[in-house]
């Protein structure tokens, strides 16, 4: 995927409107995967990219966070942590899938299929140039920031 066109997809944000990748051409793009909204990780996560989203907003990098959540849970989320950028509700995998990021994990000696966290990075023209697996929730921002930055 690193260097290739980032898969397109169409899906509702936290407001019910319809968002397409393709709608960011033209400008960077910080795609990231998480598993579900209002737990530890994912709180974390979600509030360093909302710390640190002027800095992005400067830069005209829009900020995307993408989970299996409903629209309705995006919007309370969004709501109760003042997010100011787009979350993306995917329940049937639609963009989940060709991103490779839903993976067997093992939790606690229990197996089961979940979204691994993942930030993808790309560029104006859609090109995936970075991708962070299994990123820490607390510093993705921050190491994101200084990769644009580069």
């Amino acid at each position: 995927m690193l260097g290739q066109k980032a898969p397109d997809f169409t899906l509702q944000d936290q407001h019910g409107k319809e968002v397409r990748l393709s709608d960011f051409l033209g400008k960077k793009v910080v795609l990231y995967f998480y598993p579900k909204d209002n737990t530890p990780g994912c709180t974390k996560q979600a509030c360093a990219f909302a710390a640190a989203y002027e800095d992005f907003r400067r830069q005209d990098i829009a900020v995307i966070g993408i989970s299996k959540d409903s629209v309705a849970s995006h919007a309370k989320f969004a709501e109760k942590y003042n997010l100011p950028f787009v979350l993306l509700a995917d329940p049937e995998r639609k963009a989940i899938e060709p991103y490779g990021v839903w993976q067997e994990k093992k939790m606690c000696g229990k197996v089961s299929m979940g979204v691994v966290r993942t930030t993808f990075i790309m560029d104006e023209n859609g090109i995936i140039t970075h991708i962070l697996p299994k990123v820490k929730p607390d510093t993705n921002a921050e190491e994101v920031l200084a990769l644009v930055n580069k």
